[in-house]
């Protein structure tokens, strides 16, 4: 009985999540940043964060913010041979041996333009994140 309620409540929790809408603070700041933004689905990344996910100028994105409004990041999915070669050669030197889940190209508020690759090795995940030079960035 405390799994299906259990479940229940997760479930609740994730429909709420995707069906939320954000605090006026938010999406004043999206409308700010991506005021021509089409098709855009709101949700709660977690606990005090909000991610967009959007059309801006032919793309698909997502964008994230702190729940005062504050911007945190935006991500645009790209493939591993859109990476430029410092980042896909720092990355063959570390995780080659990985699987690589998704690619991301990141404008980030902390530290500017960054690639993040989100990887697998057996039950283990992670996420790479590098410096269009190649340095890795620690989040």
């Amino acid at each position: 009985m405390k799994k299906v309620i259990a479940s229940l409540c997760m479930l609740l929790f994730v429909v709420c999540a995707f069906a939320a809408t954000p605090p006026e603070s938010v999406k004043k700041t999206f409308n700010q940043k991506y005021p021509t933004a089409t098709k855009i689905k709101w949700g709660m990344e977690k606990a005090n964060e909000w991610e967009a996910e959007f059309i801006f100028n032919g793309e698909k994105l997502a964008a994230n913010f702190k729940e005062d409004g504050t911007w945190i990041e935006t991500e645009h999915k790209i493939k591993f041979n859109q990476l430029p070669m410092a980042v896909a050669e720092a990355y063959n030197k570390t995780y080659s041996d990985w699987k690589i889940v998704e690619v991301d190209r990141t404008e980030t508020a902390k530290n500017g333009l960054i690639y993040e690759v989100d990887i697998k090795k057996g039950k283990e995940k992670k996420t790479a994140a590098y410096k269009e030079d190649g340095t890795v960035v620690v989040e």
